[in-house]
């Protein structure tokens, strides 16, 4: 037989505590973002320098492979950008699950928000290392 007693669903936490919960979880991916930019931004002049010295340069060229090489390390120098921008979206995303679940309420914008400043930061670190790529002679 089947119950035709509806089933309660959970009471959502407290505003307050699930606030400075969720506010909990943001900061260190914020943190993370900021932690990447600064990596990149630190390391950018540098690989910018040797980029602009081997323009022009022939492809396997020890300038070219020297840059190339400068710009595999830039790029790596924005991993933590990149996974905190993929841990706000996965937080996005279980804050709405959890809302549709009625287990949650809000919050979505706080996340919004530092996932904005996040995915700005990524876009202009690939914007800037495309055109670095694109100074150099294609293989």
């Amino acid at each position: 037989a089947v119950s035709t007693v509806p089933v309660a669903k959970p009471a959502p936490v407290p505003q307050a505590a699930d606030a400075a919960a969720l506010a909990s979880r943001i900061a260190p991916l914020s943190a993370q973002a900021a932690k990447g930019k600064n990596a990149f931004d630190t390391a950018y002049s540098a690989t910018a320098d040797q980029v602009r010295g081997a323009q022009g340069a022939a492809v396997l060229d020890e300038s070219w492979v020297a840059a190339n090489l400068s710009l595999s390390v830039l790029d790596s120098k924005r991993m933590d950008s990149v996974s905190a921008l993929a841990g706000l979206d996965m937080l996005y995303t279980e804050r709405l699950k959890a809302i549709a679940e009625g287990t949650a309420a809000g919050g979505t914008e706080q996340i919004a928000a530092a996932r904005d400043v996040a995915l700005g930061v990524v876009d202009g670190q690939n914007d800037r290392l495309d055109a670095l790529k694109a100074m150099l002679a294609k293989p």
